[in-house]
């Protein structure tokens, strides 16, 4: 008797794929996990609602090369025929549809497929499931950068006459001020008693960080006048920052808290990874009192400010009420406006920063502040930009890179491009985002618009990681970074 053989199940998603992003990857991934081909309709040019920078070939071409993919294909044809044409066992659609009219459901009922509505989970590499691999090498990676360039008309000589601008600007820097420790030691081994690392202590470096590093990376970059507003503690933490702030050039408008420590990050390190890091941190509010000060000098110093920059790391000096009082000042003389709000091992609320010109969290910090596990990347920038009614928002993406979404508010449209990581070889990722923020936020400000303004971010967060610790960048090695890349 001959024996038979099973059909495979095949799944189908249908996009527009404009700019390739994680997001995407995430989505692909669940859909092949859910049968056994993937087959992606890709919408062509023409059948396109929305504007696109990227051709229908090379959008294609690109979801070709995904290791998750087994056929791509064009077409100009709507989801219910594509559905009837192909006969997919199932068909997945991002989770922000679910509640939406889905032309496809009709077309599948007639033979029994399935709508099913996922979108990955996010705290998958993306990268995992491209085919494409680059070697490890010294030098940055600009190849994705020149294609963004190009797609967004960024020249090097727009970016170079940035700096320029950027040395007329006075900014200032309100957050806590961390200080970081590393103790870099070699591991010997295994304990005996118990399953613990053990390692011997070889050096110990210590780093201003926190608000005083984005602080510090502003004045680098070329500032002209710098202040940063911080709360310290009575200890030997504090005695460091109040010491070391002047190395940076920046203005300390400091106040004090007994009832908290001055936060202290020690990092354990073997070699170029981090075994243990202890944080010696408070997390409380800073009193009413306390926040009236604080308000009181900072509005003092409003009238000549070009740049109020929230450095948010929810350690309590910036509660709701100093947040309101400060941003409504802002708003009253014009001056521009950033915000980043930390959740790693605290829990913030980026969407708590609202009328922002820009925000950078991160994909965990817009899912954790929206209460949202199940929607893409791109729902979920919609999401907070509606939130926050800010003007430009920044997702970082660790080593994958950044998601820019630039909204146009008034007539419920957008825009969105990836630029991955620049620099694969990082030695100390920490200080990607600070770095990332404060290019970012200087060259806004100087007049960039936000695609200018998220590629010099780039450059200067690869910058950043290439080297352990986290130390200001300057201006002159941005300024060759920007050079090299349109070499």
């Amino acid at each position: 008797m001959e024996k038979m053989t099973q059909k495979p199940k095949r799944v189908l998603v249908q996009g527009n794929f404009d700019v390739l992003h994680p997001g995407h990857i995430r989505l692909l991934n669940f859909a092949r996990d859910c049968g056994d081909e993937l087959i992606v309709a890709i919408n062509t040019d023409s059948a396109m609602t929305v504007k696109s920078r990227v051709k229908e070939k090379h959008r294609l071409e690109i979801v070709q090369s995904l290791e998750c993919v087994n056929e791509a294909f064009l077409t100009d044809q709507p989801p219910e025929q594509v559905v009837q044409q192909h006969r997919p066992a199932i068909v997945v659609k991002g989770k922000e549809f679910e509640t939406r009219h889905n032309a496809e459901l009709s077309a599948l009922q007639e033979y029994g497929g399935k709508l099913v509505f996922g979108s990955g989970e996010f705290e998958t590499n993306a990268d995992h499931y491209i085919r494409r691999t680059s070697p490890v090498g010294r030098n940055f990676d600009y190849q994705e950068a020149k294609l963004f360039a190009q797609r967004h008309g960024v020249t090097q000589g727009d970016l170079l006459s940035l700096f320029s601008s950027m040395r007329a600007l006075r900014v200032l820097v309100i957050g806590e001020v961390i200080v970081d420790e590393y103790v870099q030691g070699t591991a010997v081994g295994l304990s005996q008693e118990d399953p613990t690392i053990v390692m011997t202590p070889n050096r110990k470096d210590k780093f201003l960080g926190g608000a005083a590093i984005t602080a510090g990376h502003i004045k680098a970059l070329g500032a002209k006048a710098v202040t940063l507003a911080s709360v310290l503690g009575e200890d030997n933490t504090a005695f460091y920052a109040t010491q070391n702030i002047s190395d940076y050039q920046v203005e300390p408008l400091f106040f004090t808290d007994p009832s908290r420590p001055t936060p202290l990050k020690t990092r354990y390190r073997a070699g170029n990874k981090t075994l243990l890091r202890v944080n010696q941190v408070r997390q409380h509010k800073i009193a009413r009192e306390l926040q009236e000060q604080i308000y009181s000098a900072i509005e003092k110093k409003l009238d000549t400010t070009d740049l109020l920059v929230f450095s948010d790391f929810n350690y309590g000096v910036l509660p709701q009420p100093l947040v309101e009082r400060l941003s409504a000042a802002c708003q009253q003389r014009n001056i521009r406006m950033v915000a980043d709000s930390q959740t790693s091992s605290q829990v913030g609320d980026i969407s708590r920063y609202c009328g922002m010109d820009l925000l950078t969290p991160t994909e965990r910090e817009v899912r954790v502040a929206l209460n949202n596990t199940d929607d893409g990347l791109v729902i979920l920038a919609q999401k907070l930009i509606e939130k926050t009614q800010s003007q430009n928002l920044v997702i970082t993406l660790a080593e994958e890179g950044i998601l820019v979404h630039k909204p146009d508010l008034p007539v419920q449209k957008w825009e969105n491009d990836r630029l991955p990581a620049l620099n694969p070889n990082a030695v100390d990722p920490a200080g990607a985002g600070d770095c990332l923020l404060a290019a970012s936020s200087l060259a806004l400000v100087a007049g960039a618009n936000i695609w200018q303004a998220c590629y010099l971010g780039s450059l200067a967060a690869a910058c950043q990681v290439a080297s352990l610790g986290n130390t200001p960048l300057s201006s002159s090695i941005l300024e060759k970074a920007v050079k090299d890349s349109f070499s």
